[in-house]
């Protein structure tokens, strides 16, 4: 009989790793905390028409405990979480961390992080990947695969050259009215754009525009933020669903991964989890597992494994995350326009800027306000609540953000390690660059010139730096690399220190461009388990 591979974690690495194996003939057992969120209310509704058609709107869009709300002053962020979506960022009983210049978040929820993304999908180029130790062709075929399997919308256009093309692409989705202007006033300065190193076009998405496998096209219901009723949009529980209709795949949830056990040769023997409705700890004979639970916490199940081996306090530098800036816009030609609700809600357009090389580009999605919450909006506008009410009426239709991605690389002062406790914690550290000040600066200079260009302002004192962590594209401490050294894994991800595991997500990324890493994180979880198993 095959060999079972177990992996922990249902997240994009996780199962699209399941998947490949599954693919492959293997058989696969996924041991998952796995805590769900209840299923879609009124899933044929658009938003306006659930605010008369619920029994309790308020409910819903805020809370019970209004936790939905934030306050003046109490959050500096424009992106919140409605409540519905609380349940991704739960975590079990006892999980604790510390952090110094880092707010990370955690997911263990059925799917993971990737219940709650904005489904933006861009390939890495080749000159994104040099610090990888394989090449550009050993990758691009399994974004392929992945598109055929999630469904990714988008077109060649002038970011083809920063998001490469790869099969199974879909159409773009319906442009909202004012991402419409947007691109057109593009068209209008195309060429003044181009030469200072600004590019506009469509970004890529996960979200459908037409029907395609078991999944309907987007029904433009504004709920995008709240979770699409239809999965239009794609999360990694649906390919979980999909595992599971093999008959080689066995799905444990209700568990957490504490360690794994190590024999001979420092070879994984077991895997420790424990249950989470009796606390009970409970054993899982394993010889081959893959990690999949989310950067931080496959590491923190790493240091764990080697503190139970008997190995001394071990610090893995490398931690990376895209710092981003959010620079509010106002186009001038929209202003007094009306905004259509029943519009796809996340960005639409993306926009990149260039610099003196690769890894001095920067990635911005571009999106136009229309159903998302507008109070993180509202009580950043520099007048009393009042006026910023009345103003906000009439700028509704004008209103957009462009989130602004910087690259990472590794340094040895941004780590992670374990606390001294009897139940260790995860104890996190960054330092960012001593060139991040003034990169951000100059990139803030060109988008608010590139948005002039287009008609638009950016008021001031609105751009915001979000902490880091707060983009949750965590990677680099446990990194693939050619030559062999301590807490390094091979290019086919296992671990130079515990032979039989491997690091799928991406804690294995020795670098970080200036992109979300999701779409790659599924490609290389299944070149992993395509070359390996």
């Amino acid at each position: 009989m095959t060999p079972t591979v177990t992996v922990v974690g249902s997240g994009a690495s996780g199962v699209h790793f399941a998947l490949t194996v599954l693919k492959r003939g293997g058989r696969v057992r996924l041991l998952d905390v796995g805590i769900q969120g209840a299923p879609p209310v009124l899933p044929a509704a658009s938003l306006n028409e659930l605010k008369t058609q619920l029994p309790a709107p308020a409910d819903y869009f805020l809370g019970t405990r209004f936790q939905g709300a934030f306050l003046p002053g109490d959050n500096d962020e424009y992106y919140g979480i409605p409540p519905g979506k609380d349940y991704i960022f739960e975590s079990p009983a006892g999980f604790a961390h510390t952090s110094d210049g880092f707010a990370p978040l955690f997911s263990f929820a059925r799917g993971g992080l990737g219940e709650a993304w904005t489904a933006g999908c861009y390939p890495f180029t080749a000159a994104d990947i040099t610090a990888f130790p394989f090449a550009y062709a050993d990758l691009a075929p399994h974004y392929d695969e992945v598109a055929a399997r999630i469904g990714v919308t988008g077109a060649e256009d002038d970011l083809t050259p920063f998001l490469p093309r790869h099969a199974h692409l879909l159409p773009p989705l319906r442009l909202d009215a004012h991402s419409a202007r947007l691109l057109a006033d593009y068209e209008r300065v195309r060429a003044r754009l181009n030469a200072s190193g600004v590019f506009v076009g469509r970004t890529r998405v996960a979200t459908l525009s037409q029907a395609f496998r078991d999944r309907p096209a987007c029904s433009y219901s504004g709920r995008c933020l709240w979770g699409c009723p239809t999965g239009a949009l794609y999360t990694p529980s649906r390919t979980l669903r999909e595992c599971q209709t093999y008959e080689g795949f066995e799905y444990l949830p209700g568990l957490e991964v504490e360690h794994l056990r190590l024999g001979e040769g420092g070879r994984v023997t077991a895997i420790v989890a424990r249950q989470l409705d009796s606390g009970d700890e409970v054993t899982f004979a394993a010889e081959r597992v893959a990690l999949a639970a989310g950067a931080l916490v496959s590491t923190r199940i790493f240091l764990a494994t080697l503190r139970q081996a008997g190995s001394g306090p071990v610090r893995l530098p490398g931690l990376m995350d895209n710092r981003q800036l959010l620079v509010p816009f106002l186009n001038l030609k929209m202003l007094g326009q009306p905004f259509d609700p029943n519009t796809y809600q996340y960005h639409l357009l993306g926009m990149g800027v260039t610099g003196e090389g690769p890894g001095d580009y920067v990635h911005g999605q571009i999106t136009t306000l229309k159903t998302a919450l507008v109070h993180p909006v509202l009580q950043r506008l520099p007048v009393d609540l009042a006026t910023a009410t009345a103003l906000f009426r009439n700028l509704h239709g004008a209103l957009g953000l462009v989130n602004v991605n910087f690259a990472d690389t590794r340094r040895s002062d941004s780590h992670v390690e374990l606390t001294a406790d009897a139940r260790p914690r995860l104890s996190i550290r960054y330092v960012p660059d001593s060139g991040e000040a003034p990169r951000i600066a100059a990139a803030l200079g060109r988008v608010k010139k590139a948005l002039w260009a287009l008609g638009c302002v950016v008021p001031p004192g609105m751009a915001h730096v979000r902490p880091m962590g707060a983009s949750v594209h965590y990677a680099g401490t446990l990194p693939m690399t050619a030559a062999p050294g301590a807490f390094t894994t091979t290019p086919h991800g296992e671990s130079r220190d515990v032979p039989g595991l491997f690091l799928v997500d991406g804690a294995g990324f020795p670098s970080l461009p200036a992109k979300n890493l999701t779409f790659t994180l599924m490609a290389n979880a299944a070149r992993i388990a395509a070359a390996a198993f």
